[in-house]
């Protein structure tokens, strides 16, 4: 394995779980980027027990594949960063990493986003060429076949820029306020629905900064 690169730019580094964080609603990224915001919902907390155990750093030895855990990994041209749940090395020389999600999986997907960025970092560090990564599911008990193709590369680059544009300017996105909030843990701490209806946010606003009748502005 090679050694990490001296960096030659002051990238801001991106956390690879923020890019499927910002591809599910870029206010959720936000959230947790700038204010260390997180809540906990029955799926949220099942993927961290899912990911304890993912997370033992180790490697395991069996006919034809050495699976490591818990890899840490990084791209120096994209300033990307993280930790690899399973990376599997087989004797062909086929490395292939499997990002573990607890709910089911979606084709094309945020989970989809983080595993291609992970085998992007993987090529760097490895220097090898990754064409397929994988998303297994606990949910279905699957193994999904991601394909690492042009299109989802260069989607991996465009988010991350959008990542480490939120993340330098400090400014939260605007919230979605549509299905993605419903299955949101973070949804009373976003208020997705009273930041979305501005008439609403400007009477809530006008109500708490009104003057009190009582005030007396001659003191």
């Amino acid at each position: 394995m090679n050694p990490a690169p001296a960096p030659t730019t002051e990238l801001t580094p991106v956390m690879l779980s923020a890019l499927e964080h910002y591809a599910y609603c870029p206010r959720q990224a936000g959230l947790i980027l700038l204010e260390d915001s997180y809540a906990d919902d029955v799926s949220t907390v099942r993927g961290t027990l899912l990911h304890h155990r993912v997370h033992e750093p180790g490697q395991d030895n069996r006919s034809g594949v050495r699976t490591l855990r818990a890899l840490p990994v990084w791209h120096h041209e994209l300033g990307l960063t993280g930790v690899c749940d399973v990376v599997e090395i087989h004797d062909d020389g086929t490395v292939l990493p499997v990002e573990h999600k607890s709910g089911s999986y979606q084709p094309a997907g945020p989970a989809d986003l983080q595993v291609a960025g992970q085998a992007l970092c993987l090529e760097e560090r490895l220097d090898v060429t990754i064409e397929t990564a994988v998303v297994y599911s606990s949910a279905d008990r699957r193994r999904h076949e991601v394909r690492v193709d042009t299109e989802l590369r260069q989607r991996v680059a465009t988010t991350t820029a959008h990542v480490r544009q939120v993340m330098e300017q400090m400014a939260l996105p605007a919230p979605a306020a549509d299905k993605r909030c419903r299955r949101c843990s973070m949804n009373i701490l976003c208020m997705p629905k009273v930041l979305a209806d501005h008439k609403k946010l400007n009477t809530l606003h006008g109500d708490l900064f009104a003057p009190s009748p009582e005030a007396d502005w001659d003191d």
